[in-house]
């Protein structure tokens, strides 16, 4: 059986699903914001929250540095639009002290090596390559380098690119996550059986999903056909300004989505056809023969 211990979890087949709170830039660079969306993770029953961690002048083409646009703080070129979203190391530390206060994983995905090493000042469970990163090897290999597990998204990506960065990065201690990269994705894009396939072709490895959807049947759908761990965005208002607002799940929301996943666990049962206890008064009294 496919399964990753993550700090004190086991998560994969025959698990409770490991339960990501998407934080990302949500949060819009302010820390009261992304302390209140842990607490609002936490009190919804997730297992994780995660944020997005960026060098600016890395993960930003220098020809866009200057490109102006309108924003909360005003009209301000984009490396400083980049800039204000990004935390301080002072912002991860009292984050990383109010995760182990109520008791939820945080992670982050890096999206350049700098990144890794400053999450890397942090004890965090394991770490997470977005989709955007899959054919990244270097940036992959330098979050193999922190011993830690690594889930990898499989979102704007071939089989080939993800079966190239699994021969490169190995399958101990790899999860995938099955995705697709639009904001918000139409539920024909979502492809969810894709699920079954990678389960198929990587069945040492524990699948998930990482939905960018609206609505919550859909990843109710991806737990059923076998998902060990999901992973949706977490807002506030998905009316506020940002490009990850739409296509994420408000509080309120995110507590109905923990519970009905904790239904569809109990629900899918072990496969043996059997007669319940429960059963054998209405078998007594509507059975003829």
């Amino acid at each position: 059986m496919a399964t990753v211990k993550i700090g004190n979890r086991s998560v994969g087949d025959g698990e409770n699903v490991y339960v990501i709170a998407e934080i990302g830039i949500n949060h819009n660079g302010s820390l009261k914001k992304a302390l209140r969306l842990i607490k609002g993770a936490r009190e919804a029953g997730c297992d994780c929250v995660k944020f997005q961690k960026r060098t600016p002048e890395l993960c930003v083409p220098k020809d866009q540095w200057n490109i102006e646009r309108d924003t909360p703080w005003g009209r301000i070129t984009y490396i400083d639009y980049r800039h204000r979203v990004e935390l301080s190391f002072s912002d991860y530390q009292q984050i990383d002290d109010y995760c182990r206060k109520k008791k939820i994983d945080w992670t982050a995905s890096c999206w350049d090596e700098e990144s890794v090493d400053f999450i890397d000042q942090f004890d965090v469970p394991f770490y997470k390559a977005a989709s955007a990163s899959l054919t990244d090897i270097s940036l992959l290999k330098k979050k193999r380098s922190t011993g830690k597990p690594l889930m990898i998204s499989t979102g704007m990506s071939t089989m080939e690119e993800i079966e190239a960065a699994v021969s490169a990065i190995g399958t101990d201690d790899l999860l995938i996550a099955h995705s697709t990269s639009t904001y918000p994705c139409k539920p024909e894009e979502l492809n969810l059986r894709v699920i079954q396939t990678l389960k198929g072709r990587f069945p040492e490895v524990p699948i998930g999903y990482s939905g960018h959807e609206v609505g919550l049947s859909t990843t109710l759908a991806a737990v059923t056909l076998g998902a060990v761990f999901v992973e949706r965005h977490i807002t506030l208002d998905r009316a506020m300004w940002g490009t990850d607002q739409a296509a994420s799940v408000e509080l309120g929301g995110f507590r109905k989505l923990v519970e009905d996943i904790r239904d569809v666990e109990k629900s899918l049962g072990d496969g043996i056809k059997r007669v319940f206890e429960s059963e054998l008064g209405p078998r007594k009294k509507l059975r003829r023969v």
